[in-house]
């Protein structure tokens, strides 16, 4: 099992790179953690205009959140954000990818991104897996939560860490730093909330749960997810901790 630095230590205190795709978007609870852990966020939307820097020389690492759009759209920002991707990977920089990051990573790496053959998309509470690969690094929740209509293939050189029923590739893992997600960790109670009220009309879609279903299955499976949320923070995060002074 990989170990990760204790939270008693001092961070670096470069801040973390956050990348968000809507003008109301936060990072939710994962962005709580980095702050109750010390580092400072700098959030940026390139749908809006603000540029990505040109390197992470001043940034601890990155994560880019999910969003509306597809990693397949023909939008400039798009492009842009899947093509500088390669700035972290270039540098060895700590990098997580959440859904749409995921799939944007994947298409950075030669990937695929797509829809189910069926046409059957995740939006709700589904079973998670892990590979062997995956348990030597981390303990993963057996239920995670989805908002998505296409998955991602594995890329050459990628691992996959967990997997899925419907779309099989759920985590994957590049290098050293570089992890992509298809699932979301981060979601608040009122961010869930949110997104049931503002996406009920996809609830109609192939494999799509209900709205009620998805409040229910936070009761049941929301602390596993949390406890992995916190943990996969430490492992992207944890190996750019330094000694307290």
């Amino acid at each position: 099992m990989l170990r990760v630095a204790p939270r008693t230590m001092k961070v670096d205190d470069r801040p973390v790179l956050i990348v968000l795709h809507q003008e109301m978007s936060t990072p939710g609870r994962a962005g709580q953690m980095l702050v109750d852990r010390g580092y400072r966020l700098d959030i940026r939307r390139p749908v809006l205009g603000q540029k990505l820097p040109d390197t992470m020389r001043n940034h601890s690492g990155a994560i880019i959140f999910g969003g509306p759009m597809s990693a397949n759209d023909p939008d400039d920002f798009v492009k842009e954000e899947i093509d500088w991707i390669s700035v972290p990977l270039s540098e060895n920089r700590p990098f997580l990818g959440i859904c749409l990051g995921a799939q944007m990573l994947v298409k950075n790496l030669g990937g695929r991104v797509e829809s189910h053959t069926d046409g059957h998309t995740e939006i709700g509470w589904y079973p998670l897996e892990a590979t062997d690969e995956g348990r030597k690094v981390m303990d993963w929740p057996d239920m995670v939560y989805h908002f998505h209509r296409e998955g991602f293939d594995l890329p050459d050189g990628a691992t996959l860490l967990a997997r899925g029923q419907t779309y099989e590739n759920q985590a994957i893992r590049y290098g050293d730093n570089a992890w992509g997600v298809q699932f979301h960790g981060e979601l608040t109670r009122v961010m869930m909330h949110r997104w049931v009220v503002r996406g009920a009309h996809r609830f109609e879609l192939p494999n799509a749960q209900t709205g009620d279903r998805h409040l229910e299955g936070r009761f049941l499976h929301d602390a596993a997810l949390r406890a992995w949320m916190s943990n996969m923070l430490d492992l992207v995060f944890g190996h750019r901790l330094i000694n307290a002074a």
